[in-house]
């Protein structure tokens, strides 16, 4: 019967420690910002847009999140101060770099009209303007975790 020895199990220990630091590529300190970095996340898509996208729609109420699949998805939204009207938002986030085509919104609107929930068009400049509100944060957010 094998016994491990001491001196066995703080070898193996001592091994798997220089592994793991040879896989830091020895340069050592901080690693350099460049645009590699934006790949770099633990959920599937882009983690600056998804965090940006969070923030930005943190106004309405969440319906489904998959960051996996990058989508967010928000339940309908009455503005107090458009009683008459609600929206409902669909983020996609298409793509694990950060680039102003891996983001792409879409919103439903409708009006009330006697007590029935109408659908009603949504003006091209909402979505715009919420893509682009979206990908200014992103920008902001990998910019900080950069330099700071």
């Amino acid at each position: 019967m094998f016994r491990p020895t001491r001196l066995a199990a703080g070898l193996s220990a001592a091994v798997a420690l220089s592994l793991t630091l040879s896989a830091c590529g020895g340069r050592g300190g901080r690693p350099e910002g460049d645009l590699a970095a934006s790949r770099v996340t633990t959920i599937g898509v882009n983690a600056y847009l998804w965090r940006a996208t969070l923030d930005t729609l943190s106004f309405m109420p969440l319906l489904q999140t998959d960051s996996n699949g990058g989508v967010v998805v928000t339940d309908w939204y009455v503005n107090p101060q458009v009683p008459g009207e609600r929206m409902k938002v669909t983020v996609s986030i298409l793509d694990q770099d950060l680039r102003a085509d891996a983001v792409r919104v879409a919103a439903l609107r409708e009006v009330n009209r006697g007590g029935q929930w109408v659908s009603s068009p949504v003006e091209a400049a909402t979505t715009q303007k919420l893509e682009d509100i979206i990908l200014t944060r992103a920008r902001d957010l990998r910019r900080g975790a950069v330099t700071g």
